[in-house]
């Protein structure tokens, strides 16, 4: 059974202070596809329907969240892969653990969002 409300689509604002810095994070090393932009707003896709949002706080009525209280959670086919290559690109990022049965690291954007990449731990002998 479906609730009331049917989302169609998702999409994450995120308000930043380091807004030039936080668009080419998202665009330049996780290579993410721009939807939408104007010189203070800009959309990128995320996959199937999500999008994340980053918007100039300077320009906005909203103030800047700082990172706090945001955990981005993204699944990925294989998260040592992604690692390996942001780590290529000059990411600072994580080392893989694994929690909740999945392997999973994290990263920070340049506004201090925390973004979770994980994919689903292999069976490990017992």
């Amino acid at each position: 059974m479906r609730g009331v409300i049917e989302i169609e689509r998702v999409n994450t604002i995120l308000y930043c202070r380091r807004w030039p810095e936080t668009v080419a994070f998202y665009r330049d090393s996780l290579g993410l596809s721009v939807e939408y932009s104007n010189d203070w707003f800009v959309e990128f896709a995320v996959g199937s329907g999500a999008f994340v949002s980053v918007a100039d706080a300077a320009r906005t009525s909203i103030p800047a969240g700082d990172g706090a209280g945001i955990t981005m959670s993204w699944r990925v086919a294989d998260v040592a892969a992604v690692r390996s290559a942001l780590l290529d690109m000059g990411v600072d990022i994580g080392d893989v653990r694994t929690r909740w049965g999945a392997d999973a690291v994290d990263v920070h954007d340049p506004a201090g969002n925390r973004i979770e990449f994980w994919s689903d731990a292999p069976q490990r002998d017992a």
